[in-house]
């Protein structure tokens, strides 16, 4: 799937406030003494991960950042490099990475992929990672939970259509969508790390009245998609909760997780 600039520096703010970062003392405690920290940003679109990462990590930083979109990666590296941190970029299919493509890397990092992952995707991420024997940040994988206000009495058949809609089978791929925080940490449990999972939560209304309107259309469309029979109900769902003024609760979850068990 690829995700257009313009909706990515849409939700960067969102993405930003929602980042859970009570992750970050263990996680700053878990990196190696080393300069610069060379950090591997998997699925980087235009680069927000390492924008507001990096200022939150001490020191130098090189970041080396993965796409399969190189329209995305020109923009990342050409906007990301500073004084204290260097970028170079690597294009190709994320879902076949190993160990070795991650060598000498400090710390690995992703946001908003892993439920586009299948299971077994997932199990070859976190074993490539594992291989590798570094600490991995993984934010913002949606969680499957909307909450509404005011609650509707479509609300429930949305969120249901869109979560099949994110689970559903493309090009051979069973998707996880919001099964994506369990199987990750069911993947990496399994090889002996360990899994801090914190809510990051997207929180959307008047404030920000064009990621609010892009995501609710998004939303239903995908619904609808998923469920024809939804068509005919969605017009009207749409004119109510714009009228309205919503609020929405968009229920994401970072996980960090470490070597070792505890």
């Amino acid at each position: 799937m690829t995700y257009a600039p313009e909706w990515l520096a849409l939700r960067e703010p969102a993405d930003a406030h929602a980042r859970a970062t009570d992750l970050l003392d263990p996680l700053r405690a878990a990196l190696p003494a080393r300069s610069p920290l060379v950090i591997r940003d998997l699925g980087c679109g235009t680069g927000s991960q390492c924008r507001w990462l990096s200022p939150r990590l001490d020191g130098p930083q090189h970041w080396i950042l993965h796409d399969y979109d190189p329209r995305l990666l020109a923009l990342a590296a050409a906007d990301l490099t500073s004084a204290d941190r260097t970028v170079e970029t690597r294009l190709g299919d994320l879902t076949e990475l190993r160990g070795a493509d991650l060598a000498g890397a400090d710390l690995v990092t992703a946001s908003a992929l892993l439920d586009l992952f299948t299971v077994e995707e997932v199990n070859g991420f976190a074993a490539a990672i594992v291989e590798a024997g570094v600490p991995a940040l993984l934010t913002l994988s949606i969680a499957g939970r909307i909450v509404l206000d005011p609650a509707d009495g479509l609300d429930a058949a949305f969120e249901s259509a869109f979560n099949d809609h994110q689970r559903r089978t493309t090009n051979g791929r069973a998707l996880l969508g919001p099964d994506a925080p369990a199987a990750t940490t069911e993947a990496f449990e399994a090889l002996g790390y360990r899994v801090h999972t914190r809510p990051s939560t997207w929180l959307l209304g008047p404030e920000l009245p064009e990621l609010s309107d892009e995501w609710l259309h998004g939303w239903v469309g995908a619904a609808v998609e998923q469920e024809p029979e939804l068509a005919a109900a969605a017009p009207g769902y749409l004119r109510r909760r714009i009228a309205e003024g919503f609020r929405a609760e968009v229920h994401h979850v970072d996980q960090l997780a470490l070597p070792g068990a505890d």
